[in-house]
């Protein structure tokens, strides 16, 4: 089966990117170690974002050490960053990773792992325990975690700027729409952000869950969140951690169903070098959509960067599998580099000609 790309034109919709911005400790697959990088899921999604679709806002919380340098990078980038909001005193922006082989992470025991390879702990992490504490908390909202007065804050700012007055008025005319991506992030804030997000006008929905709220014990806080959103985009690792005590759900096309029934739309289960499965509800059809054969370097941020292509082309189409194509791209250029500055170097040409390719490679399952 194949699928046409045709170029975007320039619009005026707008995404927003909603989740953390870090600091990253990350000891890659070929046993190297980068310390104190920029990064986050938020950044991630917002790069892949950036390569379909001009205007991108990240919504996320930061302490007062987080680097003002980089919110600088981020406003020259093109980053609209009205929705970063700092917070008192210093926070923990830390996350590590340690690459086993290049899809399988953990971001425990900092370390066991510097020591296999005859390293010092960096002492910034000899107090660690893991990359989201307070995350699975269905109660409580952690420091860093977008509320719905973040949002509030974010579209006041907005309204008050002169840009965004004219992008009121084409809201009012229908020819702008807005949608807002959840990263990982906690899951309080995937409960209550969609509603308080549907409030401020935004149209389309999302939500990549993270591997700390796919757990049994959370289902009820899991279905939940499926049922105020749009599309939902974990991983198949993060499926099968939510049903590992449910011996009937044994494969993708399970999940992605069981998925869709609690109300999502459109559900896109990332599957690393497998590529991607979507589902679509309303027809009930899957389609397969593969990897890019590229030079992998170094994963992180990938599935994050998926998402944020996605949604960019979803909002603008509403066609999921092209914004699968999209999202599939983006993905492609984060794990050929270190960091987020290779997806935003990518060339338009180069990332028509990709989607151009995968589009013929597409099948329907």
């Amino acid at each position: 089966m194949r699928f046409s790309w045709h170029r975007s034109t320039p619009s005026a919709h707008q995404l927003l990117c909603c989740g953390g911005l870090r600091t990253d400790y990350i000891i890659t697959a070929r046993g190297e170690a980068r310390l104190m990088e920029q990064g986050g899921n938020a950044l991630y999604a917002a790069a892949g974002a950036r390569l379909w679709l001009q205007r991108v806002a990240i919504l996320a919380r930061v302490g007062e050490n987080y680097p003002a340098e980089w919110l600088d990078d981020l406003r020259e980038r093109g980053f609209d960053v009205r929705g970063i909001r700092r917070v008192r005193g210093p926070q923990d922006h830390r996350t590590f990773y340690a690459y086993l082989d290049e899809h399988t992470r953990v971001d425990t025991e900092p370390a066991k792992h510097f020591a296999r390879l005859g390293l010092a702990l960096p002492p910034e992490l000899r107090d660690y325990v893991h990359s989201t504490p307070g995350q699975d908390d269905p109660h409580h909202y952690e420091p860093l975690a977008v509320t719905p007065e973040d949002l509030a804050l974010y579209f006041a700012a907005r309204c008050d700027s002169s840009d965004s007055l004219r992008s009121a008025s084409a809201e009012a005319k229908g020819c702008d729409a807005i949608g807002l991506h959840m990263a990982p992030i906690s899951i309080r804030t995937q409960r209550y952000l969609p509603e308080a997000a549907r409030r401020h006008g935004v149209r389309v929905v999302s939500a990549d869950p993270g591997e700390r709220a796919m757990q049994p014990a959370l289902m009820p806080y899991v279905r939940e969140m499926l049922g105020q959103v749009d599309i939902f985009l974990p991983s198949d690792r993060e499926a099968e951690r939510l049903f590992r005590d449910e011996p009937a759900m044994t494969d993708v096309r399970r999940y992605a169903a069981w998925f869709a029934d609690c109300g999502p739309r459109v559900v896109v289960l990332k599957m690393g070098a497998n590529g991607a499965l979507v589902h679509e509800r309303g027809s009930g059809r899957f389609w397969h959509v593969p990897a890019l054969p590229v030079r992998v370097v170094d994963v992180t941020g990938a599935g994050d960067a998926f998402c944020g292509g996605f949604m960019a082309d979803f909002v603008q189409r509403g066609d999921p599998i092209r914004a699968a194509v999209a999202g599939t791209v983006s993905a492609s250029f984060a794990v050929q580099d270190y960091g987020p500055r290779r997806i935003l170097a990518a060339p338009q040409e180069e990332l028509e000609r990709l989607a151009a390719w995968l589009c013929e490679r597409i099948s329907e399952t």
